[in-house]
């Protein structure tokens, strides 16, 4: 589970980047109209930040770690950690600065259910040797 430029790591980032929902303020705003309710409102109630914010919290960290370890019936290794704060870190950097995403997404689910698939897969390998 080593981070950096490996093809884990470029897989995690690739799922990140198809896996994000995010929205311009401008067409946020006009979304929270239609809806009937401030702008103010939405951003509560959906738990609205900046993605760049979202993706480099410490919330949405933990959860993907939390989730990761449930799947793996075990804590997570220090390899598993630093792989999820990597890839999450690099997609944080990639995100525009205006655009905005909810925590409330699937994205710690699906990159918990990678890394989670991948240990299996490997640990099958290990066994089959």
């Amino acid at each position: 589970m080593a981070t950096g430029s490996t093809p884990l790591h470029d897989e995690l980032l690739a799922l990140v980047a198809r896996s994000l929902c995010t929205r311009t303020l401008t067409l946020f705003a006009q979304e929270s109209r239609l809806d009937g309710e401030s702008l103010k409102d939405a951003v509560e109630r959906y738990e609205v930040d900046y993605a760049w914010h979202v993706l480099g919290s410490d919330r949405l960290r933990n959860e993907t770690v939390a989730l990761l370890e449930a799947k793996l019936g075990q804590p997570a290794t220090d390899a598993h950690k630093a792989c999820v704060a990597a890839v999450l870190k690099a997609a944080a950097a990639g995100q525009s600065s205006d655009l905005l995403m909810s925590f409330d997404n699937d994205l710690p689910e699906q990159v918990a259910a990678l890394l989670c698939a991948r240990q299996g897969r490997r640990t099958h390998a290990e066994a089959a040797v």
